[in-house]
């Protein structure tokens, strides 16, 4: 189990990396993949963006040095919740398309979190 959970948080650290990187430091690149992302305020854009790298800092940090390791779950709950807002962001702007996304980060971060409890 323990396997399962640290290849769980790898996929949702680089996946969040990404995202999070793109929204907090390369606002155009972001504006390109995502529509979205340039009808809303860039500052929002940035703050999700710096919220998800904290995130992945708390997902795999605490746990990998045994320091405080109950924000593991507590950062893979941030996670999830940026993650459930963010499918329904999108079912209310009607893009059911990349809702898909959302819900496999979502049932990551769920499974982490319950199992790093």
């Amino acid at each position: 189990m323990n396997i399962a959970l640290w290849v769980t948080q790898g996929i949702l650290g680089l996946g969040f990396i990404f995202s999070g990187w793109m929204k907090a430091f390369q606002y155009e690149k972001a504006k390109a993949s995502w529509p979205w992302a340039g009808e809303v305020a860039r500052g929002f854009v940035a703050f999700i963006g710096v919220a998800e790298l904290v995130g992945v800092l708390g997902l795999i940090l605490p746990q990998a040095t045994n320091i405080v390791p109950v924000l593991t779950p507590l950062a893979a709950i941030g996670l999830a919740v940026i993650v459930f807002l963010g499918a329904v962001f999108h079912a209310k702007r009607k893009e059911y398309q990349q809702i898909g996304v959302n819900i496999v980060f979502l049932a990551l971060a769920v499974f982490v979190a319950i199992g790093r409890m």
